[in-house]
């Protein structure tokens, strides 16, 4: 696999549809400034699309290496499957494809014979195997030969192109990493083509004040550091000192504690003396307040006498009030069942109706789902359509200047052959 693309990549470029056009000039026309771009827009390309035809051309031809490699990795395992895609590859694409698998055989036995008989030497640089055999080059040669014819009938067949390029998950892991490389790198081509060169100074400029300014604020963030570096220093010596004077108030405290316990206790026996005295008087102060109340107790009796008259006459009037209320609980529940009746009757018509409702939700996802469906695959078939259209366009068009060309050199071959009769039919004259 990697012998045929390292093949591919030294076939000549054929000609494409972008070598017949005219070369057309590119002329840039300066573009006033009222405002200062934004910093991050000096990064990005200034247009999206390439205008001259040499930068198209360099886009095509790696488009067109691409495309060559991607169906050169896949050659071996089509080899292997042909019978699954006969249908697809045809008779001719078929044959071709056998035809370079028997070669590639014949190749591999050629240079394990070589090897074993130490007649072939180290790759000299282009990925080129070299040996003193004649036979070698000539296995080479047809093997580069089988390649171009198989590229030649792929780039006729789209759809077996296609079919091909469906294959990918087949590739082996190189070949997919080098696809992948050189995919990143006609993508950092193409945007150095979009490129101008004044626009990829002031990139070079930008990038320089960047550096510069980050430099800038290395520097001060180093001079930051050493600042709090410092107030760090300042801020472990005032620790320090206030642990200090912590250890100092709390000796004191501990004197202050041995000092507080014999003041205690002598306060201690003065309040017991004082409780003493106060208990006698609060004694006289006690016979005082329970004749105080043996009056109000008296007076209480009077006043519960008085208050049983006026609370019969509330009984009544509360039982009055009562009945009231009886009558216009049984009013409301009255009302009530006829209003749950009726709400019953709702509620029914109600989840009825709800069922209803959730069946035909249904349905309608079903014939949402359907829709989708059915206008999903209405557009993937227009777009292979319009994609086979542009295919069979481009193909019309290569056609017909394949034909012009090849017009054009019969024409000038008549006319050379002309020529030299011309030429010996007067030196026969002479």
């Amino acid at each position: 696999m990697a012998t045929e693309v390292a093949i591919v990549l030294q076939l000549p470029y054929e000609a494409t549809e972008s070598t017949t056009r005219p070369s057309m000039g590119y002329s840039q026309t300066p573009r006033k400034s009222v405002m200062k771009p934004s910093p991050l827009k000096l990064l990005d390309p200034a247009r999206s699309k390439l205008t001259t035809v040499e930068t198209k051309r360099i886009i095509s031809v790696l488009d067109e290496t691409i495309f060559k490699i991607e169906l050169i990795s896949l050659i071996s395992h089509i080899t292997e499957c042909v019978g699954d895609l006969s249908t697809i590859l045809g008779s001719e694409l078929i044959g071709t494809l056998k035809e370079h698998e028997r070669l590639s055989n014949n190749m591999e036995a050629l240079l394990t014979q070589l090897q074993r008989e130490g007649f072939l030497k180290q790759d000299d640089g282009r990925g080129d195997l070299v040996g003193t055999d004649r036979r070698l080059q000539l296995h080479q040669q047809a093997v580069k030969s089988s390649i171009r014819n198989i590229l030649r009938l792929f780039q006729a067949d789209p759809i077996a192109s296609q079919a091909v390029k469906d294959e990918a998950y087949a590739r082996d892991l190189s070949s997919e990493m080098f696809l992948k490389r050189l995919s990143e790198f006609r993508g950092f081509l193409f945007e150095k083509l979009l490129t101008s060169p004044l626009e990829e100074q002031e990139k070079i400029q930008f990038m320089e004040e960047i550096s510069l300014q980050e430099k800038k604020n290395s520097e001060t963030i180093a001079a930051l550091e050493a600042e709090l570096a410092m107030a760090i220093q300042s801020r472990d010596d005032e620790i320090m000192k206030k642990n200090a004077a912590i250890r100092d108030l709390k000796s004191h405290l501990l004197h202050l504690e041995k000092f507080s316990e014999s003041h205690i206790q002598r306060t201690k026996h003065e309040a017991e003396k004082l409780q003493k005295g106060e208990l006698r008087t609060s004694q006289a102060k006690c016979a005082k307040i329970q004749q105080d109340i043996n009056q109000l107790r008296a007076q209480l009796n009077v006043l519960i006498t008085d208050n049983r008259e006026s609370e019969l006459a509330l009984r009544k009037k509360k039982y009055k009030v009562e009945m009231e209320i009886e009558n216009w609980i049984q009013k409301y529940d009255a009302e009530m069942g006829e209003k749950q009746t009726e709400y019953e009757e709702v509620d029914a018509v109600y989840t009825e109706e709800k069922a209803q409702l959730a069946e035909l939700k249904e349905k309608y996802a079903m014939l949402e789902q359907e829709y989708s469906q059915i206008k999903e695959e209405r557009r993937l078939s227009q777009e292979k359509k319009e994609r086979a259209e542009r295919e069979l366009a481009i193909m019309v068009r290569a056609a017909t200047h394949i034909q012009a060309f090849w017009k054009g050199y019969l024409v000038r071959s008549l006319l050379k052959s002309k020529r030299k009769k011309k030429g010996k039919g007067k030196k026969s004259k002479k």
